[in-house]
């Protein structure tokens, strides 16, 4: 009863009801699942936009300056950050806080600060669930910000339908990130905070390393340079970002990419749910004591799968 309320008051654009379900969602509450499925018809019309990246790259406020860019032309935003230092989630990098008033106190805008929950890849468990309800309740963006801990956070490319890498010039950042393997998602990369001293020579090098990269799907990534404190760059970006979602509409490559992430979810819930009944009862003890060496791991893991196969078929 109390979740067929709270789909109501969901469905008649409640922001308390949307943030009442994020939480159930990062809680992984029992009841999500159905109510998902409730409202899963409605889902399908954002776009869904990954930002990852090394930390310090200025995601964040590049992020809070899209959202305002968007706001102009009168689409409904919402965000997810999982970076604990984002303006939005009131850490360390604060920033200023009057602009970040101009995003928290417009009605069409909600900004959601989840926690990554120990995710190696940076994002929260839940973060399909948390963008399909941010679609079905109607924002036309969904902007999904990672952590940036590292190489495991290329799992963003299988959340959203444009990937942008945020790299910075200092350090060799942009070069580390290619070895790291986020070539290999990237959409757009951006050059952030590219009034820093080697920031040429950083976009030459990226620029480089990006043309030894076959197109995917006929595209082939660009390196837009920002400095997004300054709001220099963000109306390249738009673009870009616009031109990309051209491309793969008109190319029927996006429904190709969303049934991609549909099948990968699937097979995600199917083998989690299997990987739960497997070690229920006494199989985790079992498991357990084949560790002495007694028993080699294959027959100790053959006898396990044997038993959850008998309890299947005798539909226990």
């Amino acid at each position: 009863m109390q979740g067929n309320n709270l789909l109501e008051r969901f469905k008649q654009g409640d922001r308390r009801a949307l943030a009442r379900l994020l939480s159930m969602v990062e809680n992984r509450d029992v009841t999500i699942p159905d109510l998902i499925d409730t409202l899963y018809p409605n889902t399908g019309k954002a776009w869904r936009l990954g930002f990852t990246g090394p930390p310090g790259a200025g995601k964040s406020t590049l992020v809070n300056q899209l959202v305002k860019a968007y706001r102009k032309v009168e689409k409904k935003v919402g965000v997810i950050a999982f970076d604990p230092t984002s303006p939005f989630t009131g850490g360390a990098l604060l920033g200023d806080r009057v602009r970040m008033e101009q995003i928290t106190l417009d009605p069409e805008v909600f900004i959601r600060s989840m926690a990554t929950r120990g995710s190696m890849g940076g994002l929260a468990v839940g973060v399909d669930e948390a963008c399909d309800l941010m679609d079905a309740f109607g924002k036309d963006r969904v902007l999904i910000e990672t952590v940036g801990v590292g190489q495991s956070e290329l799992e963003v490319a299988h959340s959203a339908d444009t990937t942008i890498v945020v790299l910075v010039p200092q350090s060799g950042d942009a070069i580390q990130a290619m070895k790291a393997g986020l070539m290999e998602i990237g959409d757009i990369f951006v050059l952030n905070k590219s009034d820093r001293d080697g920031a040429d020579r950083a976009y030459r090098e990226l620029t480089s390393v990006l043309h030894m990269k076959e197109a995917v799907d006929g595209w082939y990534p660009p390196v837009i340079q920002t400095v997004a404190e300054q709001n220099k760059g963000v109306d390249e970006l738009l673009d870009t970002i616009q031109d990309h979602y051209t491309h793969l509409t008109e190319n029927g490559i996006l429904e190709k990419r969303r049934q991609e992430r549909i099948a990968s979810k699937i097979r995600r819930l199917v083998e989690d749910s299997l990987q739960r009944r497997l070690w229920v009862g006494d199989r985790e003890e079992r498991r357990k004591s084949g560790l002495s060496g007694a028993r080699s791991p294959y027959e100790v893991a053959q006898a396990l799968l044997d038993n959850f196969y008998q309890e299947m078929n005798n539909g226990e």
